[in-house]
């Protein structure tokens, strides 16, 4: 990962040009940096680039090196034996005598105390104490030029020299150590090396780079084995190197090589890490131990993970040199070889602040950026004067301080600079000044806190005071055990938390100075943001160096108000968080930018739900939850489509006291009886009525009791102790809330003890239960008293009171609890008592009571009983009693038992038997019978009790088959119709025979017997053969009756009924159809036109049933005959004109009718003449009198048909017209085939017409149709259908609207 560094200033003097550089940063504060070119000047800027002061020196500088505190600077120049000493709190430069006669060449302050050493090129060394100005010259310490050096912590001194060796000296100069090295020594440095255990405390190692190839490292505990490590060729010559952390080397290399060794002595020798982070050379290393960071030209290394923070300078052409690190890390000095010193911001103090949405922070050493992501307004960077140690951001101001001083801007615009002292908090305005804490008030303040309308402070006493702006004054105090370190307010100020000085927290809020503890609070807590979305302005977070965690203040909930921990989120490295916004925290950086984190506790604002698992949304759900966020967990909700999902918002609803909310939730789970209790109690204002409401539907019943007490109608709690049957809880409350009702919770906490088995307290509690003034409630606990009184063995009080008492049911209790205790006869007594009378009796039966039973028994119904003393009078010899006893106990079997064998009653017997089909009943009366000889009624009776073998067995025997195949009906099996069918064929019974045969399914054997019967029983043995025939559907056996029936047999066909009867059998309904014609004009030609009728019409029926197209000449046959019958009907109604005109149609078909053609045509003529159609009476009469008709006229009317053809009358009533049903041609009434579309019209079973779409209606029995006017008239005179005869009522002809399903063309076989 790469990182830009901003670049806060770049020194260039032209002086400078071309060479390079040497430059200290101030240590410890790092303000100054010193630095000296080639032209004999040192100078000191601060961190911003002024120059402050600079150093005139005679020569080239050759050393320079800040002390421990940064306050003094030393600097060695050429030609001269002096010490140049820069004081950086005065900014006054003096010199110190060195009193060295040679060129001094190396100077370095200890890192612990006021110690400054110089060494020469001739190898002396010089030790001078700041503080007491002694100097300590050590001559010889090397015989060569003194190169490097460093300071133990410990106050040594190692030296290396160009003789080649090295040498440890205390701090009076004296030498501990000294040791030779194979090349010139350079960059010596103290350290610790990694090993398993310390062997002394301090800095024991010597480390030198020798020769630029190798690093030797000394042990000054170890000094005889000294360890030199030498590195890979191709990394080039050891530029630099730093040790860090625990025994760690980081080594650098001028081919660009970067490498990090181990000094424990298992792991000398192998390499951690190594980057080729530069591609030409490297030229330095700096190490920053507070930033734990490494740089080298031009790569940042973190000494962590080694990520690698990039800067780059373009302008530099010759390369870079060197570069040093501040102590506190935050710039980074970088000089080139071309004389440019450049200085980067590497650690930016974080400082910053929030107002609502609104955040100040410091984004350079001396820029401070205003932002407000949230209202979407732009950043405002504001230039202040000084580097801020704090910054504080309000609605209109942004204030920046250090130390004593604060500078204030108004946004957009630098304001006045007022002062303001730390250590008090002073609020201005224009009318006065408030200074806080007052004089008189014996407190310090330790935190303070504003928002738009409060000012907050906490102090060391634990006051919290609350000044109000408007006002002007103090409005609440809070007073609390131990000091308040930190106070934090909600924007609005109604709420605030604070930590004490134990590191404790709480939520206060000032309204009703309520103080709630915030649970697993860490003690490393830094501070906290409160929620500003307004939908959640509960929530609020608490953050420490690595996480947050975040909190809610449920204040509304059936267990009172309190804050709960929702969760911890790991805050990444170095964020400080400055704003909480809908659960999104802006932080700060040390690189002065901002980043956003999202709460582990809000991520079910970034997750769609369609994308996540089952179980990611129940956690998604249970965070909704905990935040209040309702309608994110109604989507979660809808999303998972759990009922165990809705079930936890609906309870959470109900904790939250969210009325309307709870009862669409359990409105979608479909929980109907939640729904209505919530619906009840919504609009109760009470908030503890409506708490204890809730908490009860939550199951904690206690916490509900508490909040009835403390609500405006406390009887609640009584009541819900009542519902839960808690009785002990109610008999308390009652005795405070409502004394009257305890006799009636006394009884129903009776009821229970009873129940469970605790009779003494039962009976306690039901005689406490008596009021004397209330009759179903006393008598209740009278009866509980009765029940107790027994159960606890007091015998003669319990039953005497159940005796008193009017309850029927008490005495059938108590009845039970005596029975139980063997007390029989007080049982008995209580059960009579109470008309429980099959109890008592049979409790008496217990006794042996018999005369006690028999007063009973008119009164029981219990068979048990009636049996039992049937039993008992049957020993005694009273046999009457008995088989009444018996009766009424319904046992059937013995009551016939006595009448056949002690009251000799067989008819009463047989008479049962019939009645109940008592099967032993049945046996015992077959046995009577038989020893009576009377073999058909024992017969009968064998049957009847399933005992057919047998019976068949004396029907053989005894010459009763016909009766037993009488009896035996159709419940036999095949075997035994078998069974018969071969005694009938033995006994050449051959009617029998066939008929059993069939019945056991022997088709054939059945049909030879059927066709041998004798003639006397021809027309029955037909029929059944026909009957067979059907069912065996055998082709063979159909043949074989065929002919039969033809005479083919024995030559004598028989009637045309029986051939029609058997194709109706084989269901083959076009030849029983051909069979229907030819009969029916048999019928006909017989003068049997009703039957002939019947026999088409039923035919008809038959093959309409079957969907069977009808015959053509079938139907016009059934017509002609129907017109013959309406004449009849209509001339007895008096309706000449539709008798005439049915007349003419049967007399225009007189062929058909061979046996009455002169009367047929006589009633014609006498009809046309009635109804004024002359002309055919006239054609008629003609007809008549033809030779072959004319002397068979009746003499009442030949005269008169005579005179009618010698003078004719051709005068004709003109028949009525209406339209064809099928296409509307006008046709006369009576036409049944229509000349515009040669259909054949359906004709009308009331009249003959033909029928009309309009006027259309069906006889529902035979579904022929009919005019509904002349059919509903015709029905007022007759009862019956004219076509089906059958019984018909006006009321159940309805009117047909569509007619189209009689109209189609395929009904009729052409």
């Amino acid at each position: 990962m790469f990182v830009s560094f901003q670049r806060v200033f770049t020194l260039s003097e032209k002086s400078w040009s071309g060479s390079c550089l040497q430059y200290k940063w101030q240590k410890t504060v790092g303000n100054y940096l010193a630095v000296a070119g080639p032209d004999n000047f040192v100078k000191i800027f601060d961190r911003h680039g002024q120059k402050v002061n600079e150093l005139n020196l005679p020569g080239n500088c050759v050393s320079l090196d800040w002390d421990k505190d940064g306050d003094i600077l030393a600097v060695l120049a050429e030609k001269s034996s002096s010490v140049y000493l820069w004081d950086a709190n005065v900014n006054k430069t003096s010199q110190l005598d060195s009193g060295m006669k040679d060129q001094m060449s190396f100077l370095l302050w200890s890192k612990t105390g006021p110690l400054l050493a110089v060494g020469t090129s001739k190898g002396n060394l010089l030790i001078y104490n700041q503080q007491t100005s002694r100097k300590i010259p050590v001559l010889g310490k090397h015989t060569k030029k003194i190169t490097c050096g460093c300071w133990s912590s410990q106050n040594l001194l190692a030296l290396g020299s160009e003789d080649r060796s090295i040498t440890i000296s205390n701090h009076e100069g004296d030498t501990i150590r000294q040791t030779s090295v194979r090349a010139d020594p350079a960059d010596v440095q103290f350290s610790v090396m990694k090993t398993d255990e310390r062997s002394s405390p301090g800095e024991s190692t010597v480390s030198v780079a020798l020769g630029k190839k190798t690093l030797f490292l000394f042990n000054l505990n170890d000094p005889d084995n000294p360890i030199e490590l030498a590195f890979q060729q191709r990394y080039g010559n050891i530029i630099s190197y730093r040790w860090y952390g625990d025994g760690y080397i980081m080594i650098g290399f001028s081919h660009g090589y970067f490498v990090v060794i181990s000094t424990h002595i298992r792991e000398i020798g192998q390499e951690l890490f190594q980057a080729h982070n530069h591609k030409d050379s490297l030229t330095s290393i700096a190490i920053s131990q507070s930033l734990n960071k490494a740089a080298s030209f031009v790569k940042i290394n973190d000494l962590k993970d080694f990520i690698f923070f990039l800067f780059t300078l373009d302008e530099e052409t010759k390369g870079l040199d060197q570069m040093c690190w501040t102590d506190d890390g935050q710039l980074l000095a970088v000089s080139s070889q071309q004389g440019s010193l450049h200085v980067f911001l590497t650690k930016l103090p974080i400082l910053g602040d929030s107002s609502g949405t609104r955040i100040a922070y410091l984004t350079s050493l001396l820029e401070v950026t205003v932002d407000n992501q949230v209202e979407g307004e732009s950043p405002v960077a504001i230039a202040v004067e000084v580097e801020p140690s704090f910054i504080a951001v309000g609605p209109y101001h942004v204030a920046v301080g250090m130390n004593n001083r604060a500078w204030f801007y108004a946004l957009g615009d630098d304001n006045h600079v007022k002062k303001k002292n730390m250590n008090e908090q002073v609020v201005q305005e224009d009318r006065q000044t408030k200074l806080f804490p007052e004089p008189d008030q014996k407190y310090r303040i330790l935190s303070h806190a504003l928002t738009s309308e409060f000012l907050y402070y906490g102090t060391d006493t634990g006051l919290i005071q609350c000044f109000y702006f408007e006002d002007w004054q103090s409005v609440n105090e809070y007073r609390h055990t131990v000091g308040v370190r930190k106070v934090f307010p909600d924007p609005n100020g109604t709420r605030l938390v604070f930590i004490d000085e134990k590191s404790d927290s709480f939520l206060y809020c000032p309204v009703n100075d309520s103080v709630f503890e915030i649970p697993d609070f860490s003690p490393a807590i830094k501070g906290v943001l409160w929620e500003n979305w307004f939908s959640n302005k509960g929530v609020f977070v608490a953050y420490e160096e690595d996480k947050v965690y975040t909190y809610a203040f449920h204040k509304d909930t059936i267990q009172g108000s309190k804050v709960i921990l929702v969760g911890a989120t790991k805050l990444p490295f170095s964020h400080k968080p400055l704003l909480l916004h809908n659960g999104e925290l802006t932080c700060q950086t040390q690189s002065g930018k901002i980043n956003s984190v999202v709460l582990n506790t809000h991520s079910f604002l970034n997750n769609p739900h369609s994308d996540t698992s089952k179980d990611k949304l129940q956690w998604l759900l249970q965070q909704a939850v905990m935040l209040k966020r309702f309608s994110d967990a109604w989507n979660i909700c809808k999303a998972l489509n759990r009922s165990e999902a809705w079930g936890e918002l609906g309870r959470a609803c109900l904790h939250h006291m969210e009325v309307e909310l709870a009862i669409r939730v359990y409105r979608m789970m479909g929980n109907v009886g939640m729904v209505m209790s919530l619906e009840d109690i919504k609009g109760i204002e009470d908030q503890n009525l409506l708490a204890g409401h809730l908490a009860m539907f939550c199951n904690d019943y206690n916490r509900a009791q508490d909040l009835y007490l403390t609500s405006s109608y406390p009887m609640a709690a009584l009541e819900m102790r009542r519902d839960l049957q808690h009785w002990d809880s109610a008999l308390q409350l009652a005795k405070r809330l409502d004394p009257d009702e305890i006799p009636f919770i006394s009884k129903e906490y009776a009821i229970q003890l009873e129940f469970v088995g605790d009779y003494t307290n039962a009976l306690a509690h039901y005689e406490k239960g008596i009021t004397g003034n209330n009759k179903d409630h006393d008598e209740s606990c009278l009866a509980g008293v009765a029940r107790m009184s027994i159960r606890m063995g007091d015998i003669r009080r319990g039953a005497n009171q159940a005796i008193k008492h009017p309850s029927r049911a008490l005495k059938k209790d108590c009845g039970a609890i005596l029975e139980s205790m063997k007390q029989y006869s007080e049982a008995a007594q209580l059960y009579e008592k109470g008309q429980y009378y099959d109890k008592a009796a049979s409790v008496y039966i217990r006794c042996k009571n018999w005369a006690k039973v028999g007063e009973l028994l008119p009164h029981v119904t219990s068979p048990k009983i009636h049996l039992q003393y049937a039993k008992a009078k049957e020993v005694d010899g009273k046999y009457k009693e008995a088989a009444m006893a018996y009766e009424s106990a319904r046992d059937w079997d013995n009551v016939i038992r006595i009448l056949l064998e002690h009251l000799n009653s067989p008819e009463e017997a047989v008479r049962i038997v019939r009645e109940t089909q008592s099967i032993e009943g049945a046996k015992m009366v077959a046995r009577f019978f038989l020893r009576l000889s009377d073999y058909g009624s024992a017969i009968q009776f064998l049957v009847l009790s399933r005992c057919s073998d047998e019976a068949f067995q004396l029907a053989q025997q005894h010459g009763q088959m016909e009766v037993y195949a009488d009896i035996i009906g159709s419940e036999a099996t095949i075997e035994d119709y078998q069974s018969i069918a071969l005694y009938f064929e033995g006994e050449k019974n051959h009617l029998q025979a066939g008929k059993f045969f069939q019945k056991c399914g022997q088709y054939s054997r059945a049909l030879k017997h059927f066709l041998k019967c004798p003639s006397s029983d021809d027309s029955l043995s037909i029929e059944m053969a026909i009957e067979t025939v059907g069912e065996a559907k055998d082709e063979a056996l159909t043949n074989q009756l065929i002919d039969y029936l033809m005479g083919e047999s024995d030559g004598m066909p028989k009637d045309a009924k029986y051939l029609f009867r058997l194709y109706m059998a084989l269901k083959q309904f076009r030849e029983a159809a051909r069979t229907a014609i030819i009969i029916a004009r048999e019928e006909q030609s017989a003068g049997n036109y009703r039957n002939a009728h019947d026999v088409l019409f039923s035919m008809y029926a038959e093959l309409q049933t079957q969907h069977i197209k009808i015959p053509a000449e079938m139907a016009t046959n059934l017509m002609i005959l129907h017109s013959y019958i309406l004449v009849k009907i209509h001339v007895k109604r008096g309706d000449h004109l539709k008798g005439a005109r049915m007349l003419i149609r049967v007399s225009n078909n007189i062929s058909r009718f061979p046996s009455h053609i002169v009367p047929i045509l006589t009633s014609a003529v006498i009809e046309c003449h009635r109804a004024g159609l002359r002309n055919s009476a006239f054609s008629f009469a003609s007809m008549l009198m033809r030779p072959e008709y004319r002397n068979k006229i009746d003499l009442k009317y030949k005269k008169k048909i005579e005179a009618m053809v010698r003078r004719p009358d051709t005068s004709e009533v003109e028949e009525e017209s209406s339209p064809c049903p099928y296409c509307g041609f006008s046709l006369p009434d009576c036409e049944l085939l229509c000349p515009g579309c040669k259909n054949s019209l359906p004709y009308c079973i009331a009249t003959g017409r033909h029928m009309v779409k309009e006027d259309w209606c069906v006889c529902p029995l035979c579904d022929f149709p009919a005019l509904y006017s002349e059919f509903t008239q015709l029905l007022e005179t007759e009862s019956v259908c004219p076509m089906c005869s059958e019984p018909l009522n006006v009321s159940e002809v309805k009117k047909t609207s569509d007619c189209s399903r009689y109209l189609q063309q395929d009904q009729l076989e052409r």
